[in-house]
């Protein structure tokens, strides 16, 4: 569970355009491995992180229909890239054009998550996923369930998607 206790401070953190955030997981999400850069951007410790769950770096303004997009897309053993706002350990937050894939073993089967993360374009953050991002948070947050919520911003990110005719991962690597 994210931690819920943080201040957020606005304040926005940027890593090196040549940088590459990495984590892996296992199937439930906790963290078994942080790169270097994951570790500096978020203000966090190995010992801090590891087994911990992912979404301790969950911020609150992202759409939870963006999370049920992945871990839909990774139960079908698919790959996901989604634009994604952290929140660092002190409050402050920072984006990132994530690239998340399952790992699998000898046979096959899902043993975790795998996850790279670069610098997004600022010009695609302010034009088009800052503003998208806001509305399904506001269509979730419309709603008196978490539930009904989120199941409303899916439609709603759905049918941007049908009128723009591209599924999400195309929309994601379009703009």
């Amino acid at each position: 569970m994210a931690n819920s206790n943080i201040i957020l401070t606005g304040e926005e953190r940027t890593f090196g355009e040549n940088e590459i955030i990495v984590s892996k997981t296992d199937l439930k999400g906790k963290i078994t491995y942080a790169n270097k850069v994951f570790l500096e951007v978020a203000g966090y410790t190995l010992p801090e992180v590891m087994g911990k769950p992912h979404n301790m770096i969950r911020h609150p303004d992202m759409p939870r229909c963006v999370f049920k997009l992945l871990w839909d897309t990774m139960t079908q053993k698919k790959e996901l890239f989604a634009y994604v706002m952290n929140r660092c350990k002190n409050g402050d937050h920072y984006w990132v054009l994530a690239h998340v894939t399952p790992s699998f073993d000898a046979d096959g089967n899902v043993i975790g998550y795998h996850s790279n993360r670069r610098v997004p374009k600022r010009a695609t953050l302010d034009n088009i996923i800052i503003p998208l991002y806001a509305q399904l948070l506001q269509i979730e947050q419309s709603h008196p369930s978490k539930k009904e919520g989120m199941e409303a911003s899916t439609q709603y990110l759905l049918n941007v998607l049908n009128e723009k005719g591209v599924a999400y991962d195309e929309f994601i690597l379009s703009i």
